[in-house]
């Protein structure tokens, strides 16, 4: 049994919030015929105006971070490095400008198109328990930038009803954001305690 997260869902103006609710929820693509999914287990959560680590900070509006400002529920994904397609979950009213990096999920469907898509021949953690591979293994890339996620049509999140109690989710600060003075320092990373497919990162 599954629901697809709709609108009224993304549109919450509590990112960090959300980016809880997001653990446990289903992570879904249907690309080129090829059916994919796997269950979230870690998020950060980035919230324009104020946060320095957001690509929005300071309301800051660019053919880049444009889609950031649409009301929530869209695709937000950014080439890092010049190599990592990185997904993230734009939130709230329009204008806001808050966004969730999925970090991690664990594989549930498809592992073998995600296998293909990753040069794997056996699985191991390392096929999702990332920002960049996992899109990489769902077949993600800047092509479904600015992409609805509430209808089931190249990318969505369903919620499969995974109940998680409170301390079984981690809170810690935030990855690579070192730069961003104060902000580096808010526990807006949250992972789902003991999961073997979380990223790395300490």
């Amino acid at each position: 049994m599954s629901e697809l997260l709709n609108r009224s869902f993304y549109s919450n103006e509590d990112v960090v919030n959300l980016s809880q609710q997001l653990l446990g929820k289903y992570l879904c693509t249907n690309l080129n015929g090829k059916y994919t999914s796997g269950k979230i287990v870690e998020t950060e959560a980035y919230r324009a105006p104020e946060d320095k680590a957001s690509h929005a900070y300071g309301n800051r509006r660019t053919n880049r971070t444009e889609i950031m400002f649409n009301e929530g529920g869209h695709a937000y994904i950014y080439l890092c490095y010049g190599i990592h397609h990185l997904f993230n979950v734009v939130t709230g009213p329009t204008d806001m400008a808050h966004a969730i990096l999925i970090r991690a999920i664990e594989p549930t469907d498809g592992i073998e198109h995600m296998m293909t898509r990753r040069n794997m021949t056996k699985i191991n953690y390392r096929l999702t328990n990332g920002p960049g591979i996992l899109s990489q293994a769902l077949g993600l890339s800047r092509d479904q930038n600015g992409e609805s996620l509430t209808d089931r049509n190249l990318v969505w999140i369903e919620n499969r009803y995974v109940s998680l109690e409170k301390d079984e989710v981690i809170r810690s600060t935030r990855i690579g954001v070192d730069y961003a003075e104060e902000c580096a320092s808010w526990d807006w990373r949250f992972r789902i305690k003991n999961n073997p497919w979380c990223s790395p990162a300490k």
